[in-house]
């Protein structure tokens, strides 16, 4: 009996460091719950929505839902949306199995731009990389094999002053895409800046955060683009 304690004890330790994590505490912190609507909206379009070979999902943010035009601008694709305003990696993976339900998808995109914000409340650049990383093996474990897409969090002018830390996290992922099969980095960082080395003021609305109809556009090339690069084709 005392040899089989022994034996399972590294398990029980493993597990009890991460549920006891900073990270895990994140992800079970009370703010997620303020999601449950979007949720319920998502356990609707599951139930009447389903993939094809031929089908993209894209996963994420406000950038994301409020993307009125996403199913002509990745066209021939066909596009499963599932966004909602506000979203962080914290509660994404709370509800990965409500956002992202195991089906053949050409490949799965996600975009969520809200951890790091230039706000006292935002997660660190490390915490973002774990909490990525506890995302793509939820998402592995439901959907094995399908290329999962990063989207590199966009330079906006009305989260300039943060953007260190943003890019400090994207280079943590990137850097983990590189050395992972069927995890890739789609960069869009450069694309959205001006002459000035600043965000393009040009290819976002009033507000300075989301893409307007130009941004969009771009946008929509630098995925098709990235998307044909790997080999993933309609």
């Amino acid at each position: 009996m005392l040899k089989r304690f022994f034996i399972f004890l590294p398990l029980l330790l493993i597990a009890l460091f991460f549920s006891c994590s900073p990270v895990n505490k994140i992800i079970h912190s009370d703010e997620v719950l303020k999601w449950e609507g979007d949720m319920q909206v998502f356990d609707s379009l599951n139930a009447v929505e389903f993939a094809d070979e031929n089908t993209l999902l894209l996963a994420g943010s406000s950038s994301v839902r409020i993307w009125r035009d996403i199913q002509t601008d990745l066209a021939p694709f066909q596009v499963m949306q599932r966004g909602y305003g506000g979203a962080k990696l914290s509660d994404f993976n709370y509800y990965v199995d409500r956002i992202i339900k195991p089906q053949p998808f050409k490949a799965i995109l996600i975009f969520v731009a809200n951890d790091i914000a230039g706000r006292d409340q935002d997660s660190s650049p490390k915490e973002v990389f774990q909490l990525y990383k506890a995302l793509v093996k939820q998402v592995q474990q439901r959907n094995p094999d399908t290329p999962l897409f990063w989207i590199e969090v966009t330079p906006t002018p009305s989260r300039w002053e943060a953007s260190e830390q943003i890019r400090e996290a994207s280079a943590l992922i990137r850097s983990h895409c590189d050395r992972n099969e069927d995890l890739y980095f789609l960069d869009t960082y450069d694309v959205f800046m001006n002459q000035e080395a600043l965000p393009d003021s040009a290819l976002f609305r009033d507000d300075m955060l989301h893409l307007n109809q130009d941004g969009y556009q771009l946008w929509s090339e630098t995925i098709l683009e990235a998307l044909e690069e790997e080999g993933i084709t309609p």
